[in-house]
């Protein structure tokens, strides 16, 4: 007991520890909301001063030890994994750009499907791509040049067609067998991934169903939509072709990003265009992504220091101190990820760091394991949907060129997806997660 409480975190030194997050929010949201307009406050200024901040405030160690915590957090192999794929995608998604093979696609899909289902179509395409290849950034890579150039054909919003994409993109991340939040919740709860999946339909199909329903209301009134040009050459289809199958048959991003690159440069140059301006049009792509590169490092720095100066702990004792009931701890557990993955921007992350207090939350009131799996994994890719630092909204919204808070208020499937999460508490359904709790938990169970 005296080493449980001299492990304790006091309110001030926790408050203190997640205080960047505070400071990052207070600038580039309450700014913005109070200036009106969220590209007047540069989120990489806020993360500057938030990082800074970060390191002030992390006493009782040398500022260059203060540093070095602070470059490690932020060179973490998941983090440079990450700006590979940004780079590769800037590259990819400006070549493509200008050879023209998305307008050629975009043409082609309005060929195909009438133009009051593109948005639904658009909708349907992120979450069938997204869960068969397991990953929200690689639908992202996929999908968001060609959602802005459905938005410039039809005069609708980028950010609208940016938020069905992610929408999208996170219903598949969520159910996908093969995605990394499902793997890591369903190992960390001890459940069959198929259990959970079945646990997670009560939960999604709701949500999409909603969302796509609205989705169609919201296209009803749109007449035909105007071509991008002159007529294109079917061979300019093939880049995107490839990187849609390619990420189907679940290769590596990276991989499916560089045969995109390698199918692109090929065309290019069968269609006249010369090496040194191939070239060019990659480097533009490249630099395109160097705003993001930034806001990547600093924001994982930053949360790199809050979890060293123990503000992750402290969030875990507050949020575990008074738990009582089924539901209560269903809401424990999904509070824990939720807040977890504010601080981490990282839902993967977020589910492994609270995974074992989650079982533990579990077995004590009779939760089913993939209950408690189902809730992790929905609600971390809730929030990761709706924080604008998140590494999707960034690469799609760098992608789009616009600000990473603009497609907040059309993110419609996240919040039914949080809608049908409180029902599920509230009403704890479906019976059978909780119905078989003493033969799941009986006397002695190690597990």
């Amino acid at each position: 007991m005296k080493n449980s409480e001299e492990s304790r975190i006091s309110r001030r030194q926790g408050l203190v520890a997640v205080s960047p997050v505070i400071v990052f929010l207070s600038l580039y949201v309450v700014v913005s909301l109070v200036a009106g307009d969220f590209y007047k406050m540069p989120i990489a200024v806020a993360l500057v001063a938030a990082s800074a901040w970060a390191v002030a405030i992390f006493r009782g160690r040398p500022l260059m030890e203060r540093l070095e915590v602070f470059s490690r957090a932020a060179g973490h192999s998941n983090i440079i994994y990450m700006i590979w794929i940004f780079i590769l995608a800037g590259a990819f998604a400006s070549l493509a750009r200008e050879i023209g093979a998305v307008e050629a696609t975009v043409d082609f899909a309005l060929d195909i499907f009438p133009a009051r289902w593109i948005v639904p179509g658009l909708f349907v395409a992120a979450c069938f791509i997204s869960l068969a290849v397991g990953t929200s950034v690689g639908t992202v890579v996929a999908l968001a040049p060609l959602a802005v150039e459905f938005s410039q054909v039809s005069g609708g919003s980028v950010a609208f067609y940016v938020a069905v994409v992610l929408g999208g993109a996170f219903f598949g991340d969520n159910l996908s067998f093969i995605s990394d939040t499902t793997i890591a919740a369903t190992r960390s709860q001890g459940c069959d991934m198929a259990d959970k999946f079945k646990a997670n339909l009560w939960i999604t199909l709701p949500a999409a169903v909603v969302t796509l329903t609205l989705y169609a209301v919201m296209s009803a009134d749109i007449g035909d939509i105007a071509r991008t040009g002159e007529p294109h050459s079917p061979w300019l289809i093939l880049p995107y072709l490839i990187v849609i199958a390619t990420a189907l048959m679940r290769l590596n991003v990276t991989i499916v990003l560089m045969l995109g690159i390698i199918s692109a440069s090929i065309i290019a140059v069968c269609f006249g265009y010369g090496g040194f301006e191939i070239l060019g049009y990659m480097g533009s792509g490249i630099d395109s992504m160097g705003n993001l590169i930034i806001i990547t490092l600093l924001s994982a720095g930053m949360l790199g220091i809050i979890k060293a100066a123990g503000g992750i702990d402290w969030l875990l004792q507050c949020l575990t101190a008074r738990v009582s009931g089924c539901r209560g701890g269903q809401v424990c557990i999904a509070l824990l990820v939720s807040v977890v993955n504010l601080c981490t921007a990282n839902n993967t992350v977020a589910i492994i760091t609270v995974g074992s207090l989650s079982r533990e939350i579990s077995k004590r009131y009779g939760i089913a394991p993939r209950k408690s799996a189902s809730l992790l994994d929905t609600c971390s890719c809730i929030v990761q949907c709706l924080i604008p630092y998140g590494a999707q909204t960034l690469l799609a919204t760098s992608l789009a060129g616009i600000s990473p808070a603009a497609p907040f208020r059309f993110l419609y499937y996240p919040w039914a997806l949080a809608l049908m999460v409180i029902l599920s508490i509230v009403f704890l359904f479906p019976r059978s997660h909780f119905a078989l709790q003493s033969r799941v938990y009986g006397a002695g169970d190690s597990k």
